[in-house]
């Protein structure tokens, strides 16, 4: 009977295990909201709806997707970059679009581009009244593009609990240098004004990454930074999304032991899902549609952090 009780008592702590690891396959399926391109998904909240925006497709500069609430219904509703920059290429196509609210009302847009002849990425900016735009492109030269980058890429805003604001994005690494690494920068209130040094705040170092991370998302829990970021090569199904934790912005972020989305831990159901942004109690990301390499949806699933975790509803 002693053996029996303890054997039932590893197989529970075993469930229990499984019911907490971050990595476990989501509760619900994912939810499937734009069954057609739209890579990258910035997701905004307004006091009149959510917005979203994705990296180029076709003739469209910078996608814009609406919808009254998280899981819809999402429409496509236009192009939110009125016009090319002088300094980006007219059909290098701008990539991973990041949009926030400064403190005076006006809406900033981030775009990575290519640089007009060579192209390089970099990152720039355009600036809009409204949420939804037409955003006018911001100065004559990119906002972010440092030499011996390899190109960067992938901003996204993080505004602090005390008000400071930092731009995070990617450096994209070269195959006879570094890999790629994820950088934060902070900025002055308008956006556009570095400030101080930039933060390597994690790099690609594990095998199944492929010297690859990007798409950086990050969320502040009441004792946590999380990092949400994509890893491996896009085109691939090995595509995913981990993520990392740190008591400050500036670091050290320790990767999670496990994968947080995947093919396989999706159960198929999203091919190579990465791209990920957080908003409001929901993880938006992008996966490839009807198995082949030409067109990313746009998929939703709820998202939690219990005990500063992320764990999927």
């Amino acid at each position: 009977m002693r053996n029996k009780i303890r054997l039932l008592a590893v197989v529970a702590v075993g469930l229990l295990t499984l019911a907490t690891c971050p990595a476990a396959s989501a509760a619900s399926a994912p939810r499937l909201l734009l069954e057609q391109d739209f890579p990258d998904p910035d997701v905004v909240k307004t006091g009149t709806g959510y917005f979203a925006f994705s990296t180029s497709t076709g003739a469209v500069k910078v996608p814009l997707a609406g919808a009254p609430a998280p899981e819809g219904p999402w429409r496509v509703i236009g192009d939110a970059l009125a016009s090319v920059p002088k300094w980006a290429k007219p059909d290098g196509g701008f990539w991973a679009p990041d949009v926030t609210q400064l403190p005076d009302g006006t809406f900033l847009l981030y775009f990575s581009a290519a640089v007009a002849p060579g192209g390089e990425m970099c990152i720039g900016t355009a600036s809009s009244a409204k949420v939804e735009g037409p955003y006018t492109p911001v100065g004559d030269a990119p906002l972010v593009c440092v030499p011996g980058d390899g190109g960067d890429i992938d901003p996204q805003t993080f505004v602090d609990t005390d008000g400071t604001r930092y731009l995070l994005y990617k450096s994209d690494g070269a195959a006879t240098g570094p890999p790629a690494a994820i950088w934060s920068q902070k900025m002055l209130p308008d956006g556009r004004t570095p400030t101080g040094p930039r933060i390597e705040l994690l790099r690609a170092d594990l095998t199944s990454e492929k010297a690859v991370v990007e798409a950086p998302s990050v969320v502040k829990t009441p004792s946590r930074y999380l990092l949400f970021y994509s890893a491996d090569t896009f085109q691939s199904s090995g595509y995913h999304t981990g993520y990392a934790s740190a008591p400050t912005l500036n670091g050290p972020f320790v990767k999670a032991d496990a994968q947080f989305l995947s093919t396989d831990l999706l159960g198929g159901k999203v091919d190579g899902p990465g791209g990920a942004d957080v908003v409001d109690g929901h993880i938006f990301f992008h996966g490839w549609l009807g198995g082949g390499r030409t067109a990313r949806g746009l998929y939703e699933l709820p998202l939690g952090f219990p005990n500063d975790v992320p764990q999927l509803g």
